[in-house]
Order: structure tokens, then C-alpha cells, then sequence
């Protein structure tokens, strides 16, 4: 068969997506170390493919019978397969061809048969790649502690804004919640906005609205538990 006829490759001007040129094109994927070329509308030319694959099944037609509708759910069921794994080959090459340029600082890899949005994510991994090769590797080999650079300062920043975030929620919850220990049986009830609690047993410890709280403490079916 003659792969440039199934209307895959780039040069061709009409894409023709069929359930035997999937098969075909991720056997290819599969045999090959290389990416093979893609027509550009390759994926949105395959939902294509499936619309017009679920529009047999809405279709009344009494020639169209059970056992065909059957067949074709099946087959939209193994094309979406077949979609995924052509794709996760794909993304496999391309995180080796990153790899290579990073450690290699080549500039001279084809990359061609990529896709626009392959060649986004070829650049991403290769930019984060990079970054962590230049602070970890290249810093230990210059005789520097690794992360000395701007990824260190990324993620001391990182951690900040985590440590206050976890703070100020922690803050928020103190002021509206108390964290109580209950004394006795609790049976379920609701609260303002109908929203209900429990029921609880004895020993059980839970986190309530500053209101509720208070009235169990007073009617001394709860206790408070205080930080230190």
C-alpha cells in the first residue's frame, strides 16, 4: 500500500482518515525510530473522522441494522485507542529529540515532521530541560551548589508564597471555625443554611462554625481544643 496515497503526509491536499489508514499510520509509528509526517489537520481532520462515524448511528435507516451500529461503536471505540496511542508515541520521540538537543546544544535536528503543536511542546520541555541542566549539572561541574541560580530563586519564591497562602487560610479558618472534642452523643442536626452535622460520638473530634461551637460548649456536649 502506498502510504502517500492514504492522504497522511503533508504534501497531500485532502486528508482521508479511515479506520485501516489509522491502523497503517500507527503500525508505522510503531516500526520506525523517526516521527512520520502528518498531514497539519491530522487530529482535528480525525474528529472529523468521528462525527461522521456517530452520525451512522443517529442515522435512521432500516438497512442500517443492530449488529452495524455495533460494529461502528466498536470502531470508534478502537480508533480513539488507536488515537491515544499514536499520540503517546509520538510525545515519546519527541521528549527523546528535547533530551538530545538539550545535552547536545544542537541546533541541527530535523524537526520537520512535527506538528505546530508538537514544536510547541518540543521547545517547553527543552526550555525546562535546559534550565535544570545549566542550575543543577553545569553548576556541580563548576564547582557550585546546584539550584544557585534562577531556578533556586523560583522555587525559594515558590515555597514563600505557599508557606503564607497555607498561613492566611490557616488564619481564616481560626477565625471562623473552632476545633472541638465531643464530651457525649451528638445526634445529627442542621445548621443555619441547612446544612447538617454529624451525628457524632463520643471522643469524636471535629472542626465547626464559631456559632455552632459556642452552643455545644455551653451545653457542654463539646469541649474546645486549643493550640498550644
Amino acid at each position: 500500500m502506498n502510504f502517500s496515497t492514504l492522504g497522511l503526509v503533508m504534501e497531500a491536499k485532502e486528508v482521508n482518515i479511515t479506520y485501516e489508514t489509522l491502523f497503517e499510520l500507527l503500525k508505522r509509528e510503531k516500526d520506525t525510530a523517526d516521527l512520520q509526517k502528518l498531514d497539519p489537520s491530522f487530529f482535528n481532520d480525525f474528529v472529523d473522522y468521528l462525527n461522521e462515524k456517530k452520525k451512522l448511528l443517529v442515522k435512521e435507516d432500516t438497512l442500517f441494522s443492530y449488529d452495524e451500529k455495533k460494529k461502528v461503536e466498536k470502531q470508534i471505540d478502537n480508533a480513539k485507542r488507536i488515537i491515544k496511542e499514536i499520540y503517546e508515541r509520538r510525545e515519546k520521540k519527541i521528549l527523546g529529540i528535547a533530551l538530545t538537543k538539550s545535552r547536545s546544544k544542537s541546533s541541527v535536528i530535523d524537526t520537520s515532521s512535527l506538528l505546530e503543536n508538537e514544536k510547541k511542546f518540543l521547545n517547553e520541555t527543552e526550555k525546562v530541560l535546559n534550565i535544570f541542566r545549566r542550575d543543577v549539572i553545569d553548576n556541580i561541574i563548576d564547582e557550585k551548589y546546584a539550584f544557585e541560580t534562577t531556578m533556586e530563586k523560583k522555587e525559594i519564591s515558590g515555597k514563600n508564597d505557599n508557606v503564607v497562602s497555607k498561613e492566611t487560610n490557616e488564619e481564616k479558618e481560626e477565625k471562623t471555625t473552632k476545633l472541638v472534642r465531643f464530651l457525649q452523643v451528638v445526634p445529627k442536626f442542621v445548621g443555619k443554611e441547612l446544612e447538617e452535622y454529624g451525628p457524632f460520638a463520643e471522643e469524636d473530634i471535629a472542626n465547626l462554625p464559631l456559632e455552632i461551637a459556642d452552643v455545644l460548649i455551653n451545653k457542654e456536649r463539646v469541649e474546645e481544643i486549643k493550640g498550644d
